[in-house]
C-alpha cells in the first residue's frame, strides 16, 4: 500500500506540474491567460482534479498489474488515446481554443508516459493482495 500511496504522489507531483509549466511556455509565446477570477481557486480546482486522475491512473495500474507486469508502455498508449481524445473533443466545442488543446496535447506527451514508468517502477514490485 505505501509503494500505491508513493506512485500516486510522484503521478500527481507530475502531471500537476508539467501543465503548469508547458502552458507558461504557451502563455508566453501566444499569450494564453488564465481564465478570470481567482488564480488560486482556479489552481485548487486543477489540482483536485489531477488529485483524482492520479489515484485512478495508479488504482487501475494496481488492478491491471498481474496482467501488465511491469509493461508501462500499452498502459500508457491507452490513457494518452482517452486525454488526446478529450483534447481534440475540447477544442471542437465551444471555450477551449485549439491553441489550449495543443498545449495540453503536448503536456500529455510527456506526462504520461513518465507517470506510467514511475508508477510501473514504485508500485509495480509491490505484490498483489487478493
Amino acid at each position: 500500500m505505501t509503494r500505491l500511496v508513493l506512485a500516486g504522489l510522484a503521478v500527481l507531483a507530475i502531471i500537476y506540474t508539467v501543465p503548469i509549466l508547458v502552458y507558461a511556455a504557451f502563455a508566453s509565446f501566444w499569450g494564453m491567460a488564465v481564465p478570470p477570477g481567482s488564480v488560486t481557486i482556479f489552481l485548487t480546482g486543477i489540482l483536485l482534479s489531477k488529485a483524482g486522475t492520479a489515484a485512478a491512473f495508479v488504482g487501475l495500474y494496481a488492478l491491471a498489474r498481474p496482467r501488465l507486469g511491469r509493461r508501462w508502455i500499452p498502459y500508457a498508449a491507452l490513457w494518452y488515446a482517452m486525454f488526446i481524445a478529450g483534447e481534440i473533443g475540447q477544442a471542437m466545442g465551444p471555450g477551449y481554443t485549439w491553441r489550449e488543446a495543443l498545449a495540453g496535447g503536448i503536456s500529455e506527451t510527456v506526462y504520461v508516459p513518465l507517470a506510467a514508468w514511475i508508477t510501473a517502477r514504485v508500485a509495480g514490485t509491490q505484490e498483489v493482495q487478493r
